[in-house]
């Protein structure tokens, strides 16, 4: 059963809709490189259309009813947006949910040291890198850095054209006979993956007699440069969550620019489909909400990741301004909740068609990919929803039009992976992944189709809409 390629439907005013859609998308990915990037850009988005925040909410000890719009976030790397709709919230709440962490590598806390003439900062790979990806390219410092008085310092280097860039160095072939005898896992080290910021000497103390030279170093360039322009010293590194990530914006990618490379597509490109579908759709019958969580990549684990107690802390919240207190009109609001766990599958690669069962793998172009369950040897670890909730996503998506596939991630026994519907499903609600296929996923730079994006808009709306 082949599923149709949506570029072959779209008229002249679509193809204008989709072009839009995938240009704001591509500024979003753009600027959205860490999870505190991507909330502060949501809550912006937010707010523009109409969203209070549901402190401010609890503050003012406002009686929420339908058509109300409230968001709530954590520590600035996850949130949750709800919009109240008028059956009662017990009956359950339509749920896009999607995470805004990507693969990256992340500064040790005491980074800094010089070797050599040359300053470098220490790094420890967050989530599945293939590590020597990351060698020979441009890299740029996005995050914060918190101070002892209470002040935070914000970082982003490498983005303005104006910046510098930093990077790590690679061998060079001529000497790499040892290094390409490795296998692809060891050809570059986790401890190797260190990023080279400063090579300019100079005086640290000036010579004690005629003849003697003076002492000098790059560190005290790099320490008095981090000081006077960023205001940071050395120690407050020990309260820094700074991310390396590939330098440069999103751009169209194909002669046709038909695709999107950016950096992230895991799981942006997810959660910007389910906010822009959250902010399009009009007050509904369920009450809907879009979650964008954090720490995904690493287990869901955390203060901030699908497994702590915010979401459900969160909907206690709701529940409690609309009036009902009790423990367990949370746990019916959530097992009576349906949700597509928003995460991208793997699209078929021509250039590696061996890892992928033609009839069950995503394609681009081809729409919204649903994954009935993910996992590894023997669907280990993943949600797998029943055929009565993939029939009922069916139907949303046809009585829409909607163009949509399914798929699994890769040959029985050849890889794997899982995303959070699992631990959505652990309340008893119906969830099932759906996302968008991408190409050379978790990669410093991936790609998408731009009509995979328009179409997930499309399915995610109806989703929400649906009673």
């Amino acid at each position: 059963m082949e599923r149709k390629n949506a570029w072959l439907s779209y008229d002249k005013k679509q193809k204008k809709e989709l072009t839009a859609l995938c240009e704001n998308y591509r500024k979003f990915l753009s600027a959205g490189k860490t999870e505190r990037e991507c909330v502060e850009l949501a809550v912006a988005e937010a707010e523009k259309a109409g969203y209070i925040s549901l402190e401010a909410a609890v503050a003012a000890g406002r009686k929420l009813q339908p058509g109300d719009k409230v968001y709530a976030t954590i520590m600035g790397k996850s949130m949750a947006l709800f919009t109240i709709g008028t059956e009662p919230l017990e009956k359950g709440m339509n749920i896009l949910g999607a995470h805004i962490d990507s693969p990256r590598l992340d500064l040790k806390q005491n980074p800094l040291y010089e070797d050599t003439d040359q300053v470098l900062l220490d790094t420890h790979y967050y989530g599945g890198i293939k590590k020597y990806q990351w060698v020979a390219l441009p890299l740029a410092l996005h995050g914060v850095v918190a101070k002892k008085d209470g002040s935070v310092v914000k970082v982003c280097i490498g983005e303005d054209p104006k910046d510098p860039v930093v990077g790590i160095t690679d061998l060079l072939p001529h000497l790499a006979a040892s290094q390409m005898s490795k296998p692809a896992g060891k050809i570059v080290e986790g401890e190797d993956l260190n990023v080279l910021i400063g090579s300019e000497k100079v005086v640290e103390e000036k010579a004690k007699k005629p003849g003697d030279d003076p002492k000098a170093s790059v560190m005290k360039n790099i320490k008095a440069i981090l000081k006077d322009k960023y205001g940071i010293e050395e120690e407050d590194f020990i309260s820094a969550e700074i991310e390396v990530v590939p330098a440069g914006p999103a751009r169209d990618f194909g002669l046709d620019r038909s695709m999107i490379l950016g950096y992230g597509h895991d799981d942006r490109i997810c959660a910007y489909t389910s906010l822009v579908a959250m902010l399009n759709v009009p007050a509904p019958k369920r009450t809907s909400c879009c979650l964008l969580v954090d720490k995904e990549e690493i287990g869901s684990v955390g203060a901030t990741g699908m497994q702590s107690l915010f979401f459900e802390n969160t909907v206690a919240e709701i529940l409690a301004l609309c009036g009902e207190t009790s423990g367990l009109a949370v746990r019916r609001a959530i097992a009576n909740s349906r949700m597509l766990s928003s995460d991208v599958s793997a699209a078929f690669d021509p250039n590696y068609p061996g890892v992928n069962e033609k009839k069950n793998t995503a394609y681009f172009g081809r729409g919204l990919v649903f994954n009935k369950y993910t996992g590894s040897r023997g669907k280990g670890g993943s949600n797998d929803c029943s055929a009565e909730y993939m029939a009922y996503v069916r139907r949303v998506m046809d009585d829409a039009g909607v163009f949509w596939q399914t798929a699994e991630l890769g040959k029985v026994d050849e890889g794997g992976g899982g995303t959070i519907a699992y631990i959505a499903g652990n309340y008893g609600m119906n969830v099932v992944d759906a996302g968008i296929a991408v190409l050379s996923m978790h990669s410093p730079w991936d790609l998408a189709s731009k009509a995979d994006i328009f179409e997930a808009v499309k399915g995610y709306e109806a989703f929400l809409k649906a009673e």
